[in-house]
């Protein structure tokens, strides 16, 4: 939704700029805000033309998994001053996005067709930082449709290293 991302662009430029150096600190609690504004249900009692700024502002207070610093509840108050609810996942990925450019990290997503163990994780993100040549935040999902091997999604960048996209590799060969 290119208007959600258009509302949510000032607000994490915003914030990034009022961070300053506590950027990095200050993403963790704006993803948990986002996390809870997510949900539907919170979605449902804010859009109600009876519920205050406040209250709305009170119940995330009482939801979200993490006591806020100041920073981050002064947010909370003007994106829910402003009606921008619905914006707040945007606002965060936004943000998130900002943290990472500014220390030099990319998020990385390994698909894996087996759980990889804790103790190999380090040797292959080492192995994939030196071929994506950046530093990588690399978050683990279990895909058992890969059959083998791994995929790694990074930014718009895609290393598809699993058994199926060979075979359909394969597949698409044999039957031109």
């Amino acid at each position: 939704m290119a208007e959600i991302a258009t509302i949510a662009r000032p607000y994490a430029e915003a914030l990034f700029k009022a961070a300053g150096t506590q950027a990095a600190a200050l993403s963790a609690e704006v993803g948990a805000l986002a996390a809870v504004a997510a949900d539907e249900q919170l979605r449902q009692f804010a859009d109600n033309p009876k519920t205050s700024a406040e209250q709305v502002f009170s119940v995330m207070l009482g939801v979200v998994s993490q006591p806020l610093s100041p920073a981050a509840q002064n947010f909370l108050r003007t994106v829910l001053d402003n009606g921008r609810l619905a914006a707040l996942p945007e606002i965060s990925a936004q943000f998130h996005a900002l943290v990472n450019a500014q220390s030099g990290v990319s998020d990385a997503l390994i698909e894996s067709a087996f759980p990889i163990e804790a103790s190999q994780l380090p040797d292959v993100v080492a192995t994939l930082e030196k071929r994506f040549a950046r530093k990588l935040n690399a978050r683990v999902d279990v895909r058992p449709e890969l059959i083998g091997g791994i995929r790694v999604v990074v930014g718009d960048e895609v290393l598809d290293a699993s058994v199926k996209a060979r075979l359909d590799h394969m597949k698409v060969a044999l039957t031109a």
